[in-house]
């Protein structure tokens, strides 16, 4: 764990605290955001927890069923390179006990894709550990994160395809703009990824845009659809509305 107690709590019954709280907003004020779909896939954000743990959350509490394995993609923010780098360990760490690294599906993945195996620490995936091990204890999981120039859309076709397989595709919004502007910006991110439309989706911003843009062509190719589950700024939840980051989860169906 390289950002527990920064990102997100160290102990696990402070988590367990936060994903209380946020289940009780849900119970209270958003059961119209709970939708009875055979999810495939989330779109969840990656800040700290206290911006945006409630949007990742109620995206989390869409899926009505165990996974056998879930695969997490997400972009590098610290170090740059090209393609596709597999996380080849065998658990990965979180508080509220190990996730057990899904080895065959690697192996099945690399037979028909070229990933590097960069040891890099990324919070894009990380944060996802503690949803993935409290939401689905049992299940098993694969960690992929991509550079620039990554050939991302057969690897979400394939994980798409695969049964019993839980697709995670992270990125946040717009980063350090006003409400106002953040706003407009995350609105066409937004509408481009509901209606599928790549060239409104880039007249926004996001950091995973490349593994948004691929999901939206995988989307295409399968006749899957989108539908939208959270949006909030940082400025919702501090009050400061003169730089935001902009946080969104939908679920893909």
């Amino acid at each position: 764990m390289s950002v527990a107690g920064a990102f997100y709590p160290d102990k696990p019954d402070e988590i367990l605290s936060s994903f209380e709280y946020f289940n009780d907003i849900v119970s209270k004020q958003f059961t119209n955001s709970l939708y009875n779909k055979d999810v495939k896939a989330l779109i969840v954000p990656h800040a700290g927890y206290v911006y945006s743990g409630f949007s990742a959350n109620l995206a989390y509490r869409n899926v009505q069923y165990a996974p056998k394995r879930v695969v997490v993609i997400g972009p590098s923010h610290r170090v740059a390179f090209s393609g596709v780098s597999m996380k080849e360990y065998d658990s990965y760490e979180t508080p509220f006990g190990n996730i057990i690294s899904d080895k065959e599906y690697m192996k099945f993945l690399k037979s028909k894709f070229e990933f590097g195996n960069l040891e890099i620490e990324e919070h894009s995936t990380e944060v996802q550990f503690p949803f993935v091990k409290h939401y689905f204890p049992q299940t098993t999981f694969v960690e992929l994160i991509y550079g620039q120039n990554a050939n991302l859309e057969g690897i979400i076709e394939e994980v798409l395809k695969a049964e019993d397989t839980l697709l995670l595709i992270s990125t946040d919004l717009s980063h350090f703009y006003n409400q106002k502007k953040a706003n407009e910006l995350d609105s066409s991110c937004i509408k481009g990824i509901e209606t599928l439309d790549v060239e409104l989706l880039q007249r926004g911003e996001a950091c995973g845009m490349q593994g948004v843009i691929s999901l939206l062509q995988v989307n295409k190719k399968l006749g899957l659809h989108v539908k939208s589950v959270d949006y909030r700024t940082s400025g919702d939840i501090t009050g400061d509305m003169d730089s935001v980051v902009g946080y969104y989860s939908a679920i893909i169906y």
